[in-house]
This record gives C-alpha cells, sequence and structure tokens, in this order.
C-alpha cells in the first residue's frame, strides 16, 4: 500500500524525546507536540515533566506495553473523528525497544497516515564513539531475560560479521557481558553508560576487560556495541569438519551445529552427517 505522509489528511506522529540532556529536542519536535490534539505517552507522569519544561499542555493518554492492545483502539478512534495524534515514550524514539508498535501496525492498517520524526535514540551515538565497525550493524535491543534464551540468542548471533547492538539495565549487565564472553568469546566491545547526561561513559576494551572496569556500583542504562565475529566464513576453503568445528567451538551441540553447516552449505543435513562422521571413521 502506497502512501504520501504529507497528503493533508490527519496523521498519527512519532515524536522522539530527548534521552537525557532535554537540550537534544528538535524544533520540528517541539511544533509537533503543540500541533497535536491528542498525546498518548508510555507514563503520563514522565510526559508531563517534559511538557511542563516546553510549556505545552496536552491532554495525555497512556500507552504501554500493559495496555497498549486496548489502547490502540482509542488511539484510531481519535484518527477517526479528525484529530491530530502524537505518540512519544519516556525516552528516545518510539518503537526502538520501546512500546508503540501494536499502535503503528493497527493505524496503518485502518488506512491512516503515520509520520516519523528524526531525532534522539542511543543505539546511534553509542555506535559512532564505539571505534568498531559502522558500516553494516545489526540492532538487536534487549536480549531475553531467561537465561537459556538469553544464551540461545547468542549462539544464533554468534556467526555473524556485523557488529551488533544490545540494550541492557544495571542490574543486568555483569551476568550478560558474561554470557557474551562465554558464547562469542572476548571479543572487542564498547559500553555506554547515561548517554547524552552528565555521567556519561565510555569504556572500550575486550569484554573481559570492560568487566573489570565496570566494579560494584553500577548504575545507569547500557548500550553494547560487540564486534562481529572475526572467524573464517569462507566456507568454500573449509572442510565440513573444520565448519563443524568453529560452531561446536561456540558452544553448539552437534545437532544444532550440522543444521547450521546445512543452512551455510545450502545442503541437506543428511549430507553433512555423512561427510562429517566419514573423517571419523
Amino acid at each position: 500500500m502506497r502512501q504520501k505522509s504529507y497528503d493533508g489528511k490527519n496523521s498519527l506522529y512519532l515524536i522522539p524525546t530527548p534521552i537525557g540532556n532535554l537540550d537534544d529536542i528538535t524544533i520540528r519536535a517541539i511544533n509537533i507536540l503543540k500541533k497535536v490534539d491528542i498525546l498518548f505517552c508510555e507514563d503520563t507522569r514522565v510526559a508531563r515533566l517534559l511538557l511542563n519544561k516546553l510549556e505545552i499542555k496536552k491532554k495525555l493518554i497512556s500507552c504501554n506495553n500493559i495496555n497498549e492492545e486496548v489502547v490502540k483502539e482509542k488511539l484510531v478512534g481519535y484518527l477517526s473523528q479528525g484529530y491530530e495524534v502524537g505518540l512519544i515514550t519516556d525516552r528516545g524514539t518510539p518503537i526502538i525497544s520501546d512500546p508503540g508498535y501494536k499502535s503503528v501496525e493497527y493505524a496503518i492498517k485502518c488506512g491512516y497516515n503515520v509520520i516519523g520524526l528524526p531525532g534522539p535514540t542511543a543505539l546511534i551515538p553509542a555506535l559512532i564513539t564505539s571505534g568498531i565497525e559502522t558500516a553494516h550493524f545489526l540492532f538487536y535491543g534487549f536480549l531475553n531475560s531467561k537465561q537459556t534464551k538469553l544464551e540461545k540468542e547468542l549462539k544464533e548471533l554468534s556467526p555473524l560479521k556485523y557488529t551488533m547492538i544490545f540494550y541492557e539495565s544495571p542490574h543486568r549487565i555483569i551476568s550478560t557481558l558474561n554470557s557474551m564472553k562465554d558464547i562469542l568469546g572476548d571479543r572487542h566491545i564498547s559500553v555506554n553508560r547515561e548517554i547524552s547526561k552528565m555521567y556519561e561513559e565510555i569504556l572500550r576494551g575486550s569484554i573481559s576487560e570492560v568487566i573489570s572496569e565496570l566494579g560494584a556500583d553500577i548504575k545507569g542504562e547500557f548500550v553494547i556495541i560487540v564486534e562481529g565475529c572475526k572467524q573464517n566464513n569462507n566456507y568454500e576453503n573449509m572442510t565440513v569438519q573444520e565448519h563443524m568445528r568453529q560452531y561446536i567451538a561456540l558452544g553448539y551441540n552437534e545437532k544444532d551445529a550440522m543444521k547450521l553447516v546445512a543452512k551455510d552449505r545450502k545442503i541437506s543435513k543428511s549430507d553433512i552427517y555423512r561427510e562429517y562422521h566419514k573423517g571419523s571413521d
């Protein structure tokens, strides 16, 4: 479905807000906050602090991960009545590891304009100050909170040669970095804390070096930049045995490694099985 963002119809505006320093809000974001009739926000208390600072008064409606399935109907209801609607989260760009996706998906499905404004987000400042390759990168956001699922996610990501970006909370940062070291290897990383705030800090080095520097008194929200896999991905120059050993060294069991090798080489698992065990006959 083709949609022109500026066709004169009322719209849902996705408005980025500062992640720390309030000076980071754009002039356009301020103008749109003034323009919209209704503002949906992750937390009305946090939104009100920002609006009071900007001397803007708006009707606020909570839209978060708990109530969004219901609230999206209310949001589209306002659009259907001709209102201009805004959506913000507590900090940064809506939907990026924050609520809003269900509302946007539903508004698009119902045929309404959705306009995203450029603006603050934590991942880009962290990436460009990391000293790690930026031409190709994968933003992953938060890993699963359950340890077994987190480990599975990291194993799936481990062969990727692209720079990877993760978000993490202070009470999980050490555990997550230890899991990364065990599964990805002691790669070069950059860890940003409190981006754009007074206590902004960047730690760079191997995962083990960063863990030792973090210390015990850990506060703030973190962005982790991890270099991509540097192992040989030229499968044509590897034997099946070498290819299998590469995945097994990354923590995969033999069965899962076979699936991955078969996928890489675009041949059947049974062929991989025969070739792999041929070397052990």
